[in-house]
């Protein structure tokens, strides 16, 4: 009955907000670091809906109605090992979910390191993410957004980004730029859910770290991807979720994470659930681990207010 009550809830924000959810391309053309080769995007629905081979990357924008909105924004990576996109499991589903809250839900279909298209993989999620906040930003004012209270959501390998746009919101390429570039792509806050963290060995997913990186990356790179070891003082606060039965993702990569957010006296917020496993999503039927939105909502409340 839950379920049932949860999908329908979905359909009736669905329906409410159909039209004003638009797809918005990153990039004119062809993006910066591909080359076109003529590969499709490959879209497959078993039970989720799965992407692969992502080669016009966008942003699909859903607004919530104005009587309502906060102002916040939050742009949301899906994971899925950098492999593909669990683009409604862990993206339109939870943006249709914020503008129930009165908050703007962006999700980021970035392009993924594997495609033979690209001629630097391991810098393109990290640039999608980038163009994704400063589009975001220079449509604030259209979307009745606060340019500055832009937040990010991430889940598992879509974790691993957001904590890498995080902590490299900053890191630059030699190529040519347009006005959005020079928008700041540094994240008001950072909301990561069974995120991938660290590429050191011991606790690092497998899958992730290979489809990023490569077979046999050097340490430079390892250490450059592993994101507890890039944490400044200018890293935005921080909210983690992680179950301890996590057998994809240790919970440990959170942890890391917290500790270093803690070294660097940045605001964080760490939540681990006995149960849940990996990739729960909204956490329904999972016991406790259902409770994390509630949790998360109140936590941004608190961000709003300081």
């Amino acid at each position: 009955m839950q379920k049932a009550i949860y999908f329908l809830s979905l359909f009736l924000i669905s329906t409410a907000t159909m039209a004003q959810n638009h797809i918005i391309p990153l990039w004119e053309g062809t993006p910066p670091l591909q080359e076109d080769m003529g590969f499709e995007e490959e879209v497959r629905q078993e039970n989720i809906i799965r992407i692969a081979n992502v080669q016009i990357p966008t942003i699909e924008v859903y607004l919530p109605n104005k009587s309502i909105a906060t102002g916040q924004a939050v742009m949301i990576f899906p994971g899925g090992g950098y492999g593909i996109l669990a683009y409604d499991w862990e993206g339109t589903d939870f943006a249709k979910w914020l503008n129930a809250q009165g908050i703007a839900g962006i999700v980021v279909k970035y392009r993924l390191p594997i495609s033979k298209s690209l001629t630097d993989p391991k810098e393109v999620p990290l640039l999608d993410a980038q163009r994704a906040i400063r589009l975001t930003r220079a449509h604030a004012a259209e979307w009745n957004i606060n340019p500055a209270n832009v937040g990010i959501m991430g889940f598992s390998a879509g974790g691993h980004l957001a904590s890498t746009l995080s902590t490299q919101y900053a890191h630059e390429l030699d190529r040519s730029k347009d006005e959005i570039d020079l928008l700041d792509a540094r994240p008001a806050f950072s909301i990561l859910v069974y995120p991938v963290i660290t590429f050191q060995e011991k606790y690092t997913h497998g899958g992730s770290k290979k489809s990023l990186l490569g077979e046999n990356p050097s340490p430079e790179l390892v250490d450059r991807f592993s994101n507890e070891k890039n944490v400044t003082e200018q890293t935005p606060p921080t909210f983690l979720v992680h179950a301890q039965d996590d057998t994809g993702v240790p919970i440990e990569n959170s942890l890391l994470y917290y500790q270093a957010l803690h070294q660097h006296g940045i605001p964080a917020s760490l939540h681990i659930y006995p149960k849940g496993g990996h990739g729960f999503s909204f956490g329904l039927g999972k016991g406790p681990v259902e409770n994390w939105r509630d949790v998360l909502l109140d936590w941004m409340k608190a961000l709003e207010s300081n």
